[in-house]
């Protein structure tokens, strides 16, 4: 895998990849991981978009509905370009959730040079990801997160996946960008997976 890796990063540079995937799929843990092997940076647009609601006072993510476009570029895009994220690749997770911000997430993750490189799917149906919601429900281990406690929320979560988010995967693959894991595995066979077809990707590309 070390040898993977090594050929990952030397494509890459100081691009980025970004992670897609319904909610509990695994994006943060995958992604925070993918980050540390490439000695990279991570960003979350949902934790960066709950840490300006906290500091705003506005409220979108607790009920479940993605954030405004204007909001999402006022809020999440001027991260590419910080200073501390410079000369380091980037890992994303769901940066652009809605159908139409694309092209706008692309531009500046290109002017800052972040150039988006390859676009993570991680496959897993809804029934499945229900299943790990629940039993988080019952382990508690989410925190105090409105959205990964309510099922209703979780189920409006899913429903702007399906509705806003999966059009932005169907750009990305007309784009050849896209690249697709299976989701419902371990974590470990999940990062394997990753690894391994991102490898692949990269020697073609």
């Amino acid at each position: 895998m070390d040898n993977q890796i090594a050929t990952i990063k030397s494509w890459l540079g100081t691009g980025s990849i970004n992670i897609f995937g319904l909610p509990m799929s695994g994006k943060d843990t995958q992604g925070i991981k993918l980050a540390e092997a490439l000695n990279g940076k991570f960003l979350s647009s949902g934790m960066i978009i709950r840490s300006m609601e906290q500091q705003t006072k506005q409220h979108y993510s607790d009920q479940g509905v993605l954030t405004p476009a204007n909001i999402f570029y006022k809020w999440v895009l001027p991260y590419f370009a910080r200073p501390d994220l410079q000369n380091y690749p980037l890992v994303l997770s769901s940066i652009g959730r809605w159908h139409g911000e694309e092209d706008e997430v692309m531009s500046a993750a290109a002017s800052a040079d972040h150039p988006i490189k390859a676009v993570i799917l991680l496959n897993i149906s809804e029934a499945d990801v229900t299943k790990r919601f629940e039993a988080a429900k019952i382990l508690g281990d989410r925190g105090d997160r409105a959205d990964d406690q309510d099922t209703q929320i979780f189920t409006t979560r899913l429903q702007e996946f399906r509705t806003k988010t999966a059009p932005v995967l169907h750009y990305y693959k007309s784009k050849g960008l896209l690249v697709e894991i299976n989701g419902d595995q371990t974590r470990e066979q999940v990062f394997d997976e990753l690894i391994t077809k991102l490898h692949q990707y990269a020697k073609s590309h």
